[in-house]
């Protein structure tokens, strides 16, 4: 855990992004969280946590029977002696047609244990890879008077995106939800549903200013 805390420490100054609107044009800049978007992406950490999501999301309900779970086969097929063939007790044994499964699967969870520190620090990883590679967009605010897939399309070409998209919305962002939920290359997302396999997946990643992550500590110093 030390060396992953020293893996997340800032190598570079805080990205300042134009601050987009709809229509393509801009509306001041921002300064992204360096902590968020500057740090040395943790490749190790990020493997590790995009396997355990992955692997949380397996439904593991996958189940064969045991020969104490197959019908029928309480009495001996045959018996004990003198019919030239092996003795057998039952035909739930594993050997036979219709028998149970020696060592098959049963139902289990195949989540494993990850700490909160490696969640964020994956996180913030894939962050900042997608910042140096200038594939994040702020947008100023996404107000769409009525929710028209047309107009959330025009502004992905406004942008100048091509490829995948993570769009991360708030609560107040509905209208942007249903205008853009039906781009098949576009994958809407809560703001508190960010997670790293979602990032490292898209192409670009497109948050509101008031869904960008690290904004609340920048407030907080403002504020004192």
């Amino acid at each position: 855990m030390a060396e992953v805390m020293r893996s997340s420490r800032v190598v570079g100054d805080a990205p300042t992004l134009p601050l987009r609107k709809l229509d393509g044009t801009t509306a001041g800049d921002v300064t992204l969280n360096a902590e968020y978007f500057a740090i040395q992406p943790h490749v190790p950490v990020m493997h590790q946590v995009v396997n355990a999501q992955l692997a949380a999301a397996r439904a593991g309900t996958q189940s064969t029977k045991t020969r104490a779970e197959v019908k029928g086969g309480s009495a001996k097929p045959w018996r004990q002696k003198g019919t030239g063939r092996a003795r057998q007790g039952s035909t739930r044994a594993p050997h036979f047609s219709g028998g149970g499964v020696a060592l098959g699967p049963k139902p289990r969870s195949y989540r494993q244990r990850t700490p909160k520190k490696m969640v964020q620090l994956a996180l913030r990883s894939a962050l900042s890879d997608r910042a140096s590679e200038e594939k994040v967009i702020v947008v100023s605010d996404l107000t769409f008077e009525t929710p028209k897939t047309k107009a959330a399309i025009a502004a992905l070409a406004a942008w100048n995106v091509e490829g995948s998209v993570l769009l991360v919305l708030g609560d107040d962002d509905e209208n942007a939800y249903l205008a853009f939920r039906n781009i098949p290359r576009v994958h809407v997302a809560h703001e508190s549903e960010l997670n790293t396999f979602d990032v490292l997946r898209h192409d670009y990643v497109v948050f509101t200013e008031a869904t960008l992550p690290g904004r609340r500590m920048h407030e907080e110093g403002a504020s004192e």
